[in-house]
């Protein structure tokens, strides 16, 4: 990818998943990257492979982590704070940091529909906004946020979570039209299903692979469910010069889902 050589990536939600696949593409497009996770073991080991990695392939420039909780305003603070002193400023931010659960509406818990929007959006303004008001004093930069395919046709039983990532696709234009002016590019990644270890997770209570399988050959045209490193390599797109146009809008990586939704 044109021009991510030399820069400094933060990703949120980036010791596991599509977040940590994130991590690696970033590295091997030769970009520095500095990882937020909300469990401190499962950041140390993410940080210990990208370093491991670094070294084997020979790639240049600093890794680093910090457990963070997203949703809290003193945890977004010194992440930024320490991505900064890290890398030096950060040019990108990947805001990839959510969670999902399952449930019916009619039986939602309030806690459960909280905490889902305190993660999956309040959590993304407040990593966006802390991360821009550095981006404007330097000059520009880019920013990918996390919504989903749910964001854009509801799917049952994850009405806390459509309604956030709904959210981030409409918080995603809102500062794409704000920001656009101070040279920070505001885009967003709308996955479909994915294999990640949050899906694995839930999945393993409704049928487990036999699901998986199962929900590819009714719902994916391509007929299968999504990759990791195929969302990394999206993040990667948006945040290189060969997206240097693209501005306030959501790439859709679905094989085909939502042509059928």
């Amino acid at each position: 990818m044109r021009g991510l050589r030399g820069k400094r990536v933060l990703i949120s939600g980036g010791s596991s998943g599509i977040g940590l696949a994130a991590a690696h593409r970033f590295r091997q497009e030769g970009a520095s990257v500095f990882i937020a996770g909300l469990d401190p073991a499962e950041v140390a080991q993410a940080v210990a492979g990208l370093r491991a990695s670094a070294d084997a392939g020979g790639l240049t420039g600093n890794v680093g982590g910090l457990a963070c909780d997203v949703s809290q305003e003193g945890d977004v603070a010194r992440l930024v704070a320490a991505a900064d002193a890290a890398l030096g400023g950060v040019d990108v931010l990947a805001n990839n940091a959510g969670i999902a659960r399952r449930a019916a509406f009619l039986s939602m818990a309030v806690a459960d529909w909280d905490r889902i929007l305190a993660v999956n959006l309040r959590g993304m303004f407040l990593v966006a906004q802390a991360v821009s008001a550095a981006m404007v004093r330097r000059g520009g930069g880019v920013i990918i946020n996390m919504s989903s395919t749910n964001g854009i046709a509801g799917e049952e039983e994850y009405a806390h979570y459509n309604a956030a990532k709904a959210g981030v696709l409409l918080l995603t234009k809102t500062m794409a039209v704000e920001l656009g002016q101070y040279g920070i590019r505001v885009n967003a990644l709308c996955p479909g299903y994915i294999s990640t270890p949050l899906n694995a997770a839930i999945a393993a209570g409704i049928g487990g692979d036999e699901f998986e399988r199962e929900y590819a050959r009714q719902r994916i045209p391509l007929g299968r469910t999504g990759q990791p490193e195929e969302v990394a390599a999206a993040y990667a797109f948006l945040a290189s010069d060969d997206a240097s146009f693209i501005h306030g809008t959501g790439l859709v990586i679905d094989g085909g889902q939502l042509a059928v939704m």
